[in-house]
Order: C-alpha cells, then sequence, then structure tokens
C-alpha cells in the first residue's frame, strides 16, 4: 500500500490511479521546468502529495465549495487535493507563467476538470472563495495583505484560510497580528520530515 493509502484507507481505486498518474505526468514535467527540487522526485508521495492532502485530514473539505491556492507553484497543495475532493472547485494562481503552464498540462493529462490554473498575481485574482491555501509561498502578514487588498476578492462567510509552514513561527504569527491555531503536521501523519511542520488554520473573517 501506498503512503497515501496508510493515511486515507477509504481511498478509491480511480482516485488512487490519478494519484500515481500525477507523480508520473508531474515528474516528466519537473524535468523540462524546475517546479520542485529534483533531489525531493523520489521523495514525491510523501513531502508534496502526502503534505498537501494533509489539509484533508485536518479538515472536512466537503463543507466548502470553491478554493483558492495563492503561489501553487507547479500545482501543490491545490492538485492532490483536486483529484481527491472532485467535487470542488479549484482555482491554483501563480505569478510565475511557467510553473502555470505546468499546473495546466497536468490538469489536462490527468482530466482533472475541477482544476483551473491561472497566470496572475494574488492580489488581482477575481472571484468568491470560501477555502483559501497557500504552502511555502510568504509570510502570513503578506499572504493578509495580498487578500485584504484585492477589491474583486470576495472571502465568503464561514470561510478558512490554511497555510502550510515550518519552522518556528512566533514572530511571523505576531507580526501578522492575526487570530489563528496552529496544528503540527506530525500529529496527523506520523512521519519523520513533517516534525515542525504545521498547519495554520485562520478564520475568514480575520482576513477580509
Amino acid at each position: 500500500m501506498s503512503l497515501t493509502g496508510e493515511y486515507f484507507p477509504h481511498l478509491t481505486e480511480n482516485k488512487l490511479q490519478k494519484l500515481n498518474d500525477f507523480k508520473v505526468v508531474f515528474s516528466e514535467w519537473n524535468e523540462k521546468i524546475n517546479c520542485v527540487s529534483r533531489k525531493d522526485i523520489p521523495f514525491l508521495e510523501e513531502r508534496h502529495i502526502l503534505h498537501s492532502l494533509s489539509i484533508g485530514l485536518h479538515i472536512d473539505m466537503n463543507r466548502f465549495n470553491h478554493v483558492l491556492d495563492i503561489g501553487t507553484g507547479g500545482g501543490f497543495p491545490g492538485i492532490p487535493l483536486g483529484i481527491m475532493f472532485p467535487d470542488l472547485e479549484f482555482k491554483l494562481v501563480d505569478s510565475i507563467g511557467k510553473k502555470i503552464k505546468v499546473v495546466k498540462e497536468v490538469a489536462k493529462a490527468l482530466d482533472l476538470k475541477n482544476v483551473h490554473g491561472v497566470h496572475e498575481r494574488a492580489e488581482n485574482i477575481k472571484g468568491e472563495f470560501d477555502l483559501i491555501l497557500s504552502r511555502a509561498v510568504a509570510r502570513t502578514g503578506v499572504i493578509i495583505e495580498w487578500v485584504r487588498s484585492n477589491q474583486d476578492l470576495r472571502v465568503l462567510p464561514d470561510s478558512k484560510l490554511l497555510l502550510l509552514k515550518g519552522g518556528d513561527l512566533k514572530e511571523e504569527l505576531a507580526e501578522a497580528g492575526i487570530n489563528y491555531s496552529l496544528f503540527p503536521v506530525s500529529d496527523l501523519i506520523n512521519i519523520d520530515f513533517f516534525a515542525g511542520k504545521f498547519i495554520v488554520d485562520i478564520e475568514g473573517k480575520e482576513i477580509k
């Protein structure tokens, strides 16, 4: 059984196959356009896919409808979550065009009709979202300011901002000046890699 299958024992064969296909297709594209360290490719499932899916262990994703992934890079956490939760609409945003090219090509290859890549800065994104995600992109206060300053981005009631981050976050989170909850990923996934990695959980009312 794969690592993902261990932590998501009710994963359907179709979703498991798509996650396996994702590893293959993403690895091929990463050779052409570097989105993650090539040294990470042998550990793609653990360090990138399972890390992304930890959000699905932390919270009931099915309570949301429209998800915004800010600074998605090559599609993390948006694509693994898009595979796992096909009824949700995902908008994956990055300011680097070649990375969004990877997102679009991978989504096309996997026939992920709920995953949409957008080459744009977060400050310029338009739409309504009830879940905003970001993985190791910028300091918490910077991400919040991107959302707050964007008059065309509507954060719906009962929304959340979830950030995947690592290290000592005390100064960064104090600087952001918001209420938050901090959850160790290692409480969800018992793998050494996740020691010192956290989900920062922020209520939507704090950011808009």
